[in-house]
């Protein structure tokens, strides 16, 4: 069985030979680039320059050779985010390193042992008006300069290496670009006290994923297993509105997306969202969403035997193969913490199929590279499935 074969089994609530093994495939499943040698150097590697592919989170597209080592099966054939507009980074700001990125959005991060950059600039932050969302000089999702080689890459993936496809979007969600761009105290004010502003800040970010995914859908949805969406909504103890406001205001704009992507593509489509989002599970089922990622198995709600026995048979979990805030991420060597939180993992969520193994989120820099490979050897062990 190859490892598209595999993937697809899984996506389809059948067990395949073994669980299908995503590491790098997304930018919410790789690993930090100030990690990533340590790793390569574990498995007897020469070092290298990571390939940075999400600047912000600083994390990196894996080698091939890692990939061929750890019998990796999807493959990321994303179009260029950012089309060709090109990224400044400037370093005239006292102790940081800063950029805008295409939206306006300012990010910076500490010349000091910085690990990410984070936001500090919103560009519709404070009173503005629908006339000032019509006016903003907006991304361009359309420009041609974000899908060169998409096609050739999703085909060569598809049916050269044989691997599962994940085709990335244009943007994080609808409401993290909202939040982001009019910055988070003026975003939740605006579920409280200004809907109507908000709507219409959703249906234009809406409308630009539409016209991206237009585009994509027809270069390489033929080849693609999984497309990307997103949307935190949630934090480690509960959502971050209501889920009456979530009801309401964003989740008939996230169906009108979900339907215009499906009617396109016969991909699933996979959503990113962290957290303690099980209120919400239904919703997500209900819009169209066919693979959650993650499952984040210590925030409220998220037990990964409960979310299996209640919402297995209608969405795949991508993601919650290892409790990345636990041992896993705690920097230090936790060998048999980690393989027994696999193992639970995989006994809880891979009966069945529906399951596609990685990390919560991306393995942060400080993760010794003994419990990835503690996380990966029992993946080896207990990921079969016995027929």
């Amino acid at each position: 069985m190859n490892s598209r074969q595999r993937l697809q089994m899984a996506l389809n609530h059948q067990e395949p030979d073994r669980i299908p093994f995503d590491f790098g495939a997304t930018v919410l499943t790789s690993i930090s680039q100030f990690g990533y040698n340590n790793l390569r150097r574990h498995l007897g590697l020469a070092e290298v320059k990571p390939n940075v592919v999400d600047i912000f989170q600083q994390v990196i597209s894996i080698d091939d050779d890692v990939r061929t080592m750890l019998k990796c099966d999807v493959r990321d054939v994303a179009a260029r985010s950012s089309g060709t507009f090109q990224i400044v980074i400037k370093d005239d700001m006292p102790g940081y390193t800063y950029m805008y990125d295409e939206w306006g959005i300012g990010w910076k991060m500490p010349k000091e042992g910085g690990l990410y950059y984070d936001m500090f600039s919103h560009p519709l932050a404070g009173n503005i008006t629908k006339a000032d969302i019509d006016k903003y000089p907006w991304p361009d999702p359309t420009d041609p300069a974000r899908f060169t080689g998409l096609k050739e890459r999703a085909k060569h993936a598809a049916e050269v290496e044989q691997q599962g496809v994940i085709l990335g979007g244009l943007s994080a969600g609808i409401m993290e670009m909202a939040a982001w761009m009019r910055g988070f105290a003026d975003y939740f004010a605006d579920f409280g006290n200004n809907e109507e502003l908000l709507g219409y800040f959703l249906d234009k970010i809406v409308d630009l994923k539409m016209a991206y995914w237009e585009i994509a859908l027809r270069e390489a949805g033929e080849y693609a297993d999984a497309v990307v969406e997103a949307d935190d909504m949630a934090g480690q103890r509960g959502m971050l509105m209501s889920p009456a406001s979530y009801r309401r205001v964003v989740k008939p704009r996230h169906k009108k997306l979900m339907d215009f992507i499906h009617a396109r593509t016969k991909a699933k489509i996979f959503f990113h969202s962290c957290g303690s989002v099980r209120k919400v599970i239904p919703d997500f089922i209900d819009v169209g969403v066919d693979i959650l990622n993650p499952v984040q198995v210590n925030a409220t709600g998220m037990d990964s035997a409960e979310l299996k026995r209640e919402f297995g048979k209608d969405i795949t979990f991508w993601g919650g193969g290892v409790d990345t805030q636990g041992a896993f991420g705690s920097g230090r060597v936790e060998v048999q913490a980690v393989k027994d939180d696999v193992k639970r993992r995989i006994d809880d969520l891979a009966p069945g199929g529906g399951f596609v193994f990685a990390t919560i989120h991306n393995i942060q820099a400080n993760v010794p590279p003994e419990n990835i490979m503690a996380m990966w050897d029992t993946l080896q062990e207990f990921g079969a499935y016995k027929k």
